[in-house]
């Protein structure tokens, strides 16, 4: 699962990353949690564009959000069985731009110990993710979306049996395409190399969605 994470990089240097038409100007965000407002990337005939959705997917047949569960995460290997991310999958894929993320370690039972996750050399990263523009009754509209989880690689799985599907610079294109005649890269949507993944415990501080500065990323 994922259910926390950051985006601290400055906006020129995810752009830089990302390679979107827009320039938006957003602050760095240490600890975001669901139903919050997120950066994505998805593409369109002209290119690729940067947009912000809700954390928390809605399907095009929801009627009343309020009477369905809130989706943060999409499991990889059943995508294609549920109806829920159907559309989505065969034409609006998305990235998520993340710095890190963030796990939390059974102890038995104990606290739980909170962990963070994120690329040994400290660059950006790409979750792939699902996004979906609903509408309500009177005719509002709100992006929204999720994040692809897989199975832990053979490191991180001490910490969770979960991670983001992260999706590599090169493959951006491939995954992004919105042209749905095109069957959909469920290949890209694997756990990363043992050696890409650093991972070290972090502050309890982290727990509480107010906290939102560098120092709840501090190791202890």
């Amino acid at each position: 699962m994922c259910g926390r994470f950051a985006i601290t990089s400055p906006p020129e240097a995810v752009r830089a990353h990302f390679r979107y038409a827009e320039q938006p100007n957003f602050p760095p965000r240490y600890n975001i949690a669901p139903t919050q407002p997120i950066p994505i990337v998805a593409a369109r005939r002209d290119g690729r564009h940067f947009q912000l959705a809700r954390w928390g997917f809605l399907p095009g047949f929801v009627k009343d959000p309020k009477d369905f569960p809130l989706i943060i995460n999409a499991r990889a290997e059943t995508l294609t069985q549920k109806p829920s991310f159907r559309a989505a999958l065969r034409r609006r894929r998305c990235l998520a731009p993340a710095d890190a993320w963030y796990e939390w370690r059974a102890n038995g039972k104990g606290p739980k110990t909170p962990f963070l996750l994120r690329r040994r050399d400290g660059g950006l990263m790409a979750f792939a993710g699902l996004w979906e523009t609903f509408a309500d009754a009177s005719g509002g509209e709100i992006d929204t979306a999720c994040i692809i989880t897989t199975s832990a690689n053979g490191a991180t799985v001490a910490i969770h049996d979960r991670m983001p599907a992260l999706i590599a610079p090169e493959d951006f294109d491939a995954w992004l395409n919105p042209d749905e005649t095109i069957a959909p890269p469920l290949d890209l949507l694997r756990p990363a190399p043992e050696d890409d993944i650093e991972f070290f415990a972090i502050s309890p501080r982290v727990n509480r969605v107010a906290n939102d500065g560098p120092e709840i990323q501090a190791p202890v």
